[in-house]
């Protein structure tokens, strides 16, 4: 059995690793003594809406060309995919710090069983994706009356 030193500082990095990938932020790794930058798959945020007639998604897509998201629905998953490029590099431009995550996102969601599919609607502007769930007429909630007998 081989004894290892703790170094409480390590941990540290270790768990601000494990904390930044969650958080999709850039996060430090060693391998081989050595440390090298990686970064963390980007995940857009979004907020999710409901009134009597459809669900709302919005997504957060800054820099993200319309041309680059791919929104399909496959039995029951809505995904939202793309990506955001890097900016090119330029020879007379030094960069600093990098704390944006660029490269391909995916988020997908279960749609409801009552959605009317074929009338899903998209809009994108000023880097905000909306996506529009409308709610088929089966999902509307009827009121009855049941008379005893």
């Amino acid at each position: 059995m081989n004894l290892v030193r703790w170094d409480p500082f390590r941990e540290l990095e270790e768990m601000s690793d494990r904390l930044n990938r969650v958080f999709g932020r850039p996060s430090t790794a060693k391998s081989d003594g050595k440390e090298t930058m990686t970064v963390a798959d980007w995940t857009p945020s979004v907020d999710i809406s409901e009134t009597d007639g459809e669900y709302l998604i919005k997504a957060e897509l800054p820099e993200v060309k319309k041309d680059d998201v791919k929104i399909t629905l496959e039995e029951g998953v809505l995904s939202i995919q793309g990506e955001r490029k890097h900016e090119k590099e330029e020879k007379n431009k030094k960069f600093h710090r990098i704390e944006r995550a660029y490269g391909r996102f995916v988020r997908s969601f279960v749609v409801p069983d009552y959605v009317d599919e074929s009338k899903i609607k998209a809009e994108y502007q000023d880097g905000v994706l909306h996506l529009h769930l409308p709610k088929s007429d089966k999902a509307k909630p009827r009121a009855i009356e049941v008379k005893v007998a």
